[in-house]
């Protein structure tokens, strides 16, 4: 997660008792700890998430009896199915083997967090979109502010305020559902008040990739700050993605096994209906700004059009959602796409061998994958290029982009 979500999934928790912070932010501190427990084989993420839990157990108040660790874990060819493992032993070698490591799994749509708490599940649902709807807005808005900073003490403005709203103890699952709308729509207005300049729309550039680095800006060098520099403005794939990603895995694996009805499957279909119920209740105070930004109603829709490069049921995980999220961004009128992975990822690897015939059969849309493996990298040159490419693209593109209303006030 990145800090907003991850800050928010924390509050989720302490609502239902339990104290819980996300883990502190990736630094160099981040990968000397790393270092002592990693070989150098594992993938980048593995060594921030695990530096960053590290950490938690040098302070000097760290009591080991008291202190359990979140990683969720996940099937298929992702080295993610080893972090909690991984994390374990290297909590054994410390001499810390009776911390507890809370690992649900994707194999079923993270039912773990609360199989039989019904209201912690919607909690933690509500508390992704709403932290996914305030960083798209952070992004909508922060090139085009005229005052630099300005949008981001927005963003930490309304961050707080859901933050404060979810966490709040003892309120009834209604009252908790209305509290965070309210919380969302005084974000709007907040957001709505920056003093911005949107006389001429920027450059438009979809970013897809391994979930942990396209979303923690430490561990991508900030690369969508580099890519606003240089004119661009981003459209980030969110974690709900992988959630809504899950759910069908779910139920083709179901299907596979010859549980098209069953009552798993059922109970599959009522928590997508409740999800999607509850999704659009809190999407809907953001129509009129996500106009022309619009995330695909149904996660099939991303599977279809990945199909004819990596489909589904042959390739699991990010590659598939990111090959078939660049298409749908293309269909939206973007001017490029970035794809960020870490360096060695199979995701990122396979996804870079299928992009130059995804880009052919798309109108030569430029799409580049910036690998990250914690070296120092002078990202200028090549986001420079990239912003090029993108310009030249979008002078012959044959896709429009829906611009949002407020471009159209400003024309």
């Amino acid at each position: 997660m990145g800090d907003g979500s991850a800050r928010a999934f924390s509050a989720a928790f302490y609502a239902i008792g339990i104290d819980a912070n996300p883990s502190p932010p990736g630094d160099e501190r981040t990968k000397e700890l790393a270092a002592r427990y990693t070989s150098g084989d594992e993938c980048y993420p593995e060594r921030v998430t695990l530096g960053n839990f590290l950490k938690v157990v040098e302070r000097e108040d760290f009591d080991p009896s008291r202190v359990a660790f979140f990683m969720p874990t996940a099937t298929g060819p992702c080295r993610f199915g080893q972090y909690a493992p991984f994390l374990k032993r290297a909590l054994k070698k410390m001499g810390y083997e009776e911390v507890l490591v809370l690992s649900p799994t994707s194999a079923t749509s993270y039912r773990e967090l609360g199989e039989n708490i019904s209201f912690f599940r919607k909690l933690t649902w509500w508390t992704l979109i709403s932290s996914d709807l305030l960083r798209r807005m952070l992004h909508k808005r922060r090139p085009y502010e005229k005052v630099p900073g300005s949008t981001d003490h927005v963003y930490d403005e309304c961050l707080e305020d859901l933050c404060g709203v979810i966490a709040e103890r003892d309120v009834p699952e209604k009252a908790k559902l209305l509290n965070i709308v309210q919380s969302l729509q005084r974000s709007v207005r907040r957001f709505e008040e920056i003093d911005t300049d949107f006389s001429k729309p920027r450059l438009l550039i979809g970013v897809v990739g391994e979930i942990f680095c396209r979303l923690n800006t430490f561990s991508n060098e900030h690369l969508i700050r580099k890519i606003e520099e240089y004119g661009g403005e981003a459209w980030l794939s969110d974690i709900s993605e992988w959630v809504w990603y899950t759910l069908a895995e779910v139920k083709k694996n179901l299907r596979l096994r010859g549980k098209g009805f069953s009552v798993n499957m059922l109970k599959a279909m009522l928590a997508g209906y409740v999800q999607r119920r509850d999704e659009h209740k809190l999407l809907e105070l953001f129509e009129r700004e996500l106009k022309g930004y619009e995330e695909p109603h149904d996660i099939t829709k991303i599977l279809d059009l990945s199909e004819s490069y990596l489909p589904c049921k042959g390739a699991l995980g990010e590659m598939v959602l990111s090959v078939g999220k660049a298409i749908y961004l293309q269909g939206k009128g973007a001017d490029g796409i970035v794809d960020i992975s870490p360096f060695t990822c199979m995701n990122g690897i396979v996804c870079e061998g299928v992009y130059p015939k995804v880009s052919k059969d798309h109108g030569g849309i430029p799409i580049r994958t910036f690998y990250f493996d914690g070296t120092a990298v002078d990202l200028d040159n090549d986001v420079g290029i990239f912003m090029e490419l993108a310009a030249n693209y979008h002078r012959k593109k044959q896709v429009p982009r829906t611009l949002p209303y407020y471009f159209k006030i400003a024309a």
